[in-house]
């Protein structure tokens, strides 16, 4: 093995940092033995703390209505080929209920940045799941809000708050996103989470269009130092509604190796195997918690609307009703040597 490669590889493994440059060496000089090197010390670590199991979080896309116009996402807001959706409080219950008794102890409430839901309404929501099912956690994927709203979310009984970063680089962040979104409020909005107390989440798409190793590297970095309990990475896949339409997807083995190298900055983070990443390749899920992930976020949302929730181009989505879909995940998990538990499933800091 190149030299270098293991000596930079080795001081990962002992001490979960590096600078900037050496993950960027990492990532530009990875092979075989590197990969599986780090693969099976990342595996090692995520059993030393949760062993072989793995949370199941249940994603509730509560509304595919968003005012950004992000360039890389299906849903932006000038999408005119899209058919909007927003589900009703009730519908959004009931989505818990039926997730509850199939063991979900984790609800995702996840959707674009839509002014529908105002601060009273989601504390309303977020109230009446917790009065119903105290035992478990609320997470919420809803964009950037302000300091106060993020503060009377989390009063309100929310427990995590998932905003991917998209990108450590300003001048990559503004590639990707409409003149009108800032990469400095992005940034705030994590500190701010953070400081509330929420279980914070960042993340970002691997092979997103412009992003050089450069990028990642900073991204790995950004990530070491803020310390997130979540980090939520995919391989970019292109929308045929958005400038990026003929972009080529993002890698699934480079998205693989950055799951076992974040799980080495981290070893008790909460580092899921994406819905992009079973998209772009059959069994990607598996693939990811091989590779040291240990959360999978099946799809909770009414079957009418799970189409319409459509990020990008084939997201893989079950025609099972979502019973068979755990049944199914159940057994493919175990094909692996892996058990999902009903679990609220929060990070086990050391």
């Amino acid at each position: 093995m190149n030299e270098k490669l293991f000596k930079i590889g080795q001081k990962l493994i002992s001490t979960g940092k590096l600078s900037t440059t050496e993950y960027k060496y990492l990532i530009d000089n990875r092979n075989e033995e590197i990969t599986e090197l780090l693969k099976n010390e990342a595996v090692k670590k995520r059993k030393e703390i949760y062993g072989n199991t793995v949370f199941i979080r249940g994603l509730i896309e509560i509304s595919n209505i968003c005012k950004n116009d992000c360039l890389y996402c299906g849903i932006r807001a000038s999408n005119k080929e899209c058919e909007r959706y927003r589900l009703t409080k009730e519908e959004i219950l009931s989505c818990c209920d039926e997730g509850y008794s199939l063991g979900f102890r984790t609800f995702v409430m996840q959707g674009g940045e839509d002014l529908h839901f105002t601060d009273d309404l989601l504390v309303e929501i977020i109230g009446e799941i917790k009065k119903k099912y105290p035992d478990c956690a609320i997470t919420l994927s809803l964009g950037e809000r302000s300091y106060e709203s993020y503060k009377k979310l989390y009063d309100a009984g929310a427990d995590r708050y998932l905003l991917r970063h998209e990108t450590a680089d300003e001048e990559h962040y503004n590639k990707l996103h409409p003149f009108k979104m800032n990469y400095k409020t992005r940034m705030e909005c994590l500190k701010n989470l953070k400081e509330i107390g929420f279980q914070t989440g960042c993340g970002f798409m691997v092979g997103s269009p412009h992003q050089t190793t450069e990028n990642l590297a900073k991204d790995l970095k950004f990530i070491e130092e803020f310390s997130p309990q979540m980090c939520g990475i995919g391989p970019f896949i292109p929308h045929k509604a958005t400038d990026f339409r003929d972009e080529p997807s993002g890698d699934v083995e480079l998205t693989c190796f950055l799951l076992s190298i974040i799980r080495l900055i981290k070893p008790t983070i909460l580092l899921p195997a994406t819905t992009a990443l079973g998209s772009a390749e059959q069994g990607g899920r598996e693939k990811g918690i091989l590779c040291g992930a240990n959360v999978i976020m099946p799809n909770l949302s009414p079957h009418s609307v799970r189409k319409k929730y459509e990020l990008y181009n084939n997201k893989l989505i079950s025609g099972n009703e979502s019973a068979q879909e755990i049944e199914n995940l159940k057994n493919s998990m175990k094909n692996i040597g892996y058990e999902i538990i009903t679990d609220r499933g929060d990070i086990k800091e050391k």
